[in-house]
């Protein structure tokens, strides 16, 4: 935090770093940064829940994302998530007990000819089977 101004408007870059160094924004970095910009550790939750990038909880090693646009949801999207939550073990929204993978949907990839379509950090798959799985997720 030394390369910031005390000062509340620096907030939201404030969490960016804290959260690039660690992954996530831990009770601990709140507590700091509420001490650093004497503001409430509730203001600095308030305002950090209210942008998606800021996550409380630590991510898996591997963020594992399934699109369910309407193309991969046609193609079968939903079996793609069900498939993975059985192989993981985990819900979409969670992480492995190991903190190996992280599981998470979102609307479009952008790859609608490809689909159904996951993503395991910046490698996309396409065309994906509930088959597949278990081969992909030997990769990591």
């Amino acid at each position: 935090m030394e390369d910031f101004a005390r000062d509340r408007s620096k907030l939201i870059p404030i969490l960016q770093k804290a959260q690039g160094a660690e992954g996530f924004l831990s009770p601990e970095a709140i507590a700091d940064i509420s001490s650093f910009l004497d503001i409430s550790e509730n203001d600095i939750y308030s305002v950090a829940s209210f942008y998606a990038q800021f996550r409380f909880t630590r991510p898996g090693d591997h963020i594992i994302k399934v699109c369910l646009g309407t193309a991969c949801h046609v193609r079968g999207g939903e079996r793609i998530l069900e498939s993975l939550e059985r192989a993981l073990n985990i819900q979409c929204g969670q992480t492995t007990e190991d903190f190996k993978f992280s599981l998470e949907r979102v609307a479009c990839i952008g790859c609608c000819a490809l689909a159904p379509v996951m993503v395991i950090d910046e490698d996309v798959y396409s065309k994906v089977t509930p088959a597949k799985i278990k081969e992909v997720l030997a990769l990591y």
